[in-house]
C-alpha cells in the first residue's frame, strides 16, 4: 500500500465505534482472551488526559484500517518536579493489514504531530522490537522508573522517546500511568457485549 491509498486524520466522533471495532480487531486474543483496548479506548475520549488533538484514524477507501491516541501524564522526578509527558495507545492496525508497514507509517505521523504541539516525550508500554525502529529505547536508559514496579523487575516492556532533544536530561523518577487505563474485566466483559459475538482463546505468548 502506497501513500496514495490511505490518509491520515483525526477520529471524529462518528468514527467512534468503527474505531472501537478495529482496536477490537487488531487486539483480539493477542496480550489475553479477548482484550480490553476497545474499552479502554471508549472510556479515555472522556478522560481529562486525553489529547484530541492526537487522535488519529488510518483511513483507505472509506475503511478505517489503523488508530493511534496520545494521553497527558507526568512523571514523578526525584528532585521533586513533575515533568510533563505523553503516553500512547492503544495503537492498531486491521490484522489483515498488519506487518505491512503502516504501524510504522501511523506511528511516525503520529509522533511528528506530537513533536509539533510541543510535547517533550513519551513514554509507554511496547515492544522493543518493533517500536526501536521509530526511535524508541528503554525508559531505564533515560532514568525513568515504571510505578509499582519492583526493584530489579524486567522493565523491558517499558519504553521512551524524546521529542524535544534532552527533554529528559538530568531528570530521574517514577512514570505514572493516567488512571484512564485502568478498567475492571467486570466492565469490560459489559461493554464487549455491544459488538458481534468472537471467540476468546488462550494462547502462548499472552501476558494474562
Amino acid at each position: 500500500m502506497n501513500k496514495n491509498d490511505y490518509i491520515i486524520r483525526l477520529e471524529t466522533t462518528d468514527d467512534y465505534r468503527e474505531t472501537e471495532n478495529l482496536v477490537r480487531e487488531a487486539f483480539w486474543n493477542v496480550y489475553r482472551p479477548g482484550c480490553s483496548e476497545h474499552y479502554v479506548l471508549h472510556m479515555l475520549r472522556d478522560d481529562p488526559a486525553f489529547v484530541r488533538e492526537l487522535d488519529f484514524v488510518m483511513e483507505s477507501g472509506g475503511k478505517l484500517i489503523g488508530q493511534n491516541m496520545f494521553a497527558r501524564t507526568v512523571i514523578d522526578a526525584d528532585d521533586g518536579r513533575i515533568i510533563p509527558v505523553l503516553t500512547m495507545g492503544p495503537i492498531g492496525i486491521l490484522p489483515e493489514l498488519q506487518r505491512k508497514g503502516l504501524g510504522k507509517i501511523l506511528l511516525g505521523y503520529s509522533l511528528e504531530k506530537a513533536a509539533q504541539l510541543g510535547y517533550g516525550a513519551v513514554l509507554f508500554e511496547g515492544n522493543i522490537a518493533f517500536y526501536g525502529k521509530s526511535g524508541f529505547d528503554y525508559s531505564s536508559r533515560f532514568g525513568i522508573r515504571y510505578h509499582d514496579l519492583p526493584e530489579g523487575a524486567d522493565a523491558s516492556f517499558f519504553l521512551c522517546k524524546e521529542l524535544i532533544p534532552g527533554y529528559l536530561g538530568g531528570i530521574t523518577g517514577v512514570y505514572k500511568t493516567p488512571q484512564g487505563y485502568y478498567v475492571s474485566d467486570e466492565d469490560v466483559e459489559e461493554f464487549d457485549r455491544n459488538f458481534p459475538p468472537k471467540e476468546k482463546l488462550k494462547l502462548p505468548g499472552q501476558l494474562f
